[in-house]
């Protein structure tokens, strides 16, 4: 005869090491869909480094950046930007096809806590992200690219490059819950990621812009994280740039974070 669990047990169970095991079992579900869907490989892979080659070739020998030697020192903090957040519009793509499909529904059934499928999801984004980085580093040093601050530097730069993708992945999820399409999430995800990259910092100096333009581009918070990365692997004075990005990503956590849950919680009450 099968004794039962003392309640106790059951209690701690449901504790910060339960929440954890749950985020970890969604988490290492979405990195082996990665892995074994070939072409979200290939998406991965081949997309950061079309994006490094393409936008410093078509636009390096025309565009010169003041204090700037080579244009992909310039432009690589940008592409990083880039690069995450094109990614991070599939995590709306994944929680509508989850929703959907039914998937979402199979986690109800089971004993686990709702956020960590959130959690999980934006968890396995960062991890991807970090490839993602890596990837296009080590292509842009092939071509030129220099961290010319020191390994602090270049590690805070990517550390805040990684921040920026985890709030990028909440807002999209957020956007997948709302749509509960993933073609419509797919859309008006890069509906909302190309007007921001396009009217920041990330391609050319903001004082090249309109006046009307430019006063939105230095508030544009694409502009302020993008400064920030840039300035941790050019040089120079980093504090305010840091702290204002950091922030900017705080913030849109604080708010994005519990309305994403809230919302989720909502959409599979029964």
């Amino acid at each position: 005869m099968t004794s039962m669990r003392p309640r106790s047990d059951l209690v701690s169970m449901r504790g910060p090491g339960w929440l954890m095991s749950n985020i970890g079992v969604v988490t290492g579900r979405n990195l082996r869909r990665l892995v074994r869907v070939p072409t979200l490989i290939a998406f991965a892979t081949v997309q950061p480094i079309m994006f490094v080659l393409l936008f410093n070739y078509a636009f390096g020998g025309a565009i010169k950046p003041p204090g700037v030697e080579r244009y992909i020192d310039f432009a690589l903090p940008g592409i990083y930007i880039l690069a995450i957040a094109f990614g991070a519009s599939q995590t709306g793509v994944a929680i509508a096809d989850d929703l959907t499909s039914g998937m979402i529904d199979r986690f109800r059934a089971l004993p686990m806590t709702r956020s960590a499928v959130l959690a999980g999801r934006t968890i396995a984004d960062a991890v991807r992200n970090v490839f993602v980085i890596a990837l296009m580093t080590g292509v842009g040093y092939v071509i030129g690219f220099r961290f010319h601050a020191g390994l602090g530097a270049a590690l805070a730069a990517m550390g805040l490059a990684l921040g920026v993708g985890v709030a990028f992945s909440w807002i999209f999820a957020l956007l997948g819950l709302v749509v509960r399409d993933p073609e419509s999430a797919g859309i008006g995800g890069l509906l909302a990621v190309i007007p921001l990259i396009f009217t920041s910092s990330t391609f050319v100096p903001i004082a090249t812009f309109p006046d009307w333009l430019e006063a939105f581009a230095r508030v544009n918070p694409i502009t302020v994280t993008v400064d920030a990365i840039r300035v941790l692997t050019l040089g120079g004075p980093t504090a305010t740039h840091v702290w204002q990005a950091v922030a900017w990503i705080g913030a849109l956590l604080v708010v994005v974070m519990p309305v994403a849950v809230i919302r989720y919680r909502r959409t599979t009450v029964s």
